[in-house]
């Protein structure tokens, strides 16, 4: 039997190192799927959905390098991105659902991501909400135990059990033992 020899990929010639889509730098060597995931707001299975809508409404493989893409192709991924309903992705991807500002499923990506996380923090500050107080003063905002974690400033030791028993007769009223 004739062993099979592997076959070399084939670089493509025009391939880019660095692409930017959605105003992100992404590896030219990725694939589609992969390079997707480097933008704020696309995650693993947000960037597969994409990736499968991608090929197959716009007719290019998933599997091919970003790279290797043209500027035609690459503008048509980033208005892809901005208005997913065009591709008919459903709406429980979207890291927006029924907005409160005007009702709308979106998803947002990017800066403008960054920008909406901010607005809505400091929407909560203003209306004084609980969530609003906790991220004003810098406190955990999910209901994780602050006793022991989250401290800020200079650190605070744990009492031990020695110090307490010390203490414990000083705090009835008896003279508290002599130190050695």
């Amino acid at each position: 039997m004739a062993e099979k020899t592997p076959t070399p990929r084939k670089k493509p010639e025009n391939l880019t190192s660095i692409v930017r889509i959605a105003g992100r730098d992404i590896n030219g060597s990725l694939n589609i799927e992969r390079g997707l995931q480097s933008i704020k707001g696309i995650g693993a299975n947000t960037a597969k959905i994409f990736a499968n809508a991608i090929e197959s409404k716009l007719g290019i493989d998933k599997n091919t390098t970003i790279g290797s893409l043209n500027e035609e192709q690459i503008d048509k991924i980033e208005t892809v991105l901005k208005s997913p309903s065009q591709l008919n992705i459903p709406t429980f991807i979207y890291n927006r659902r029924k907005n409160s500002e005007n009702g709308q499923d979106m998803h947002i990506i990017g800066n403008d991501l960054l920008f909406a996380v901010r607005q809505d923090i400091n929407k909560q500050i203003t209306i004084k909400t609980w969530r609003g107080f906790r991220h004003q003063y810098g406190l955990k905002v999910r209901g994780q135990s602050t006793r022991s974690t989250g401290r800020s400033g200079t650190t605070v030791g744990v009492l031990k059990k020695a110090i307490k028993a010390q203490q414990q007769p000083a705090a009835k009223g008896g003279a508290a033992p002599a130190k050695k």
